[in-house]
């Protein structure tokens, strides 16, 4: 048995460290957290279930779609060379995995050619 156990351990860490490779080799990462509207996030905090509606809302109408990763590290969200804001606005508060492509700049976070993972 502890045998089995060990195998299954370095069968998943493989996986891992494989996934780990794909990522470098690509660029692209996933990130897990909630579709937040970036306006009234960063003006007054505003997230989450109770939010959503409003939120769905600014998004919908054009105003800057982000997402609060699980580490709590907010990233701007755009597509390839396109806003996704119609795609996203119906998980306004909810959480959702992307993957896209990290770039950071003076404190400025961007997920861009972001997909939703489904």
């Amino acid at each position: 048995m502890k045998k089995l156990t060990t195998l299954i351990a370095a069968i998943a860490m493989a996986g891992a460290l494989t996934l780990r490779a794909d990522e470098q080799k690509t660029g692209e990462t996933q990130i897990k957290g909630e579709i937040l509207d970036l306006t009234c996030y960063v003006d007054h905090g505003a997230s989450g279930d109770k939010h959503s509606k409003c939120a769905a809302g600014c998004i919908g109408s054009g105003l800057p779609v982000g997402i609060k990763a699980e580490n709590g590290t907010v990233y701007l969200v755009v597509g390839e060379h396109k806003p996704l804001n119609q795609e996203l606005a119906p998980f306004a508060g909810k959480v959702v995995t992307l993957r896209g492509k990290v770039a950071s700049r003076d404190g400025v976070n961007l997920l861009e050619n972001a997909v939703i993972v489904k």
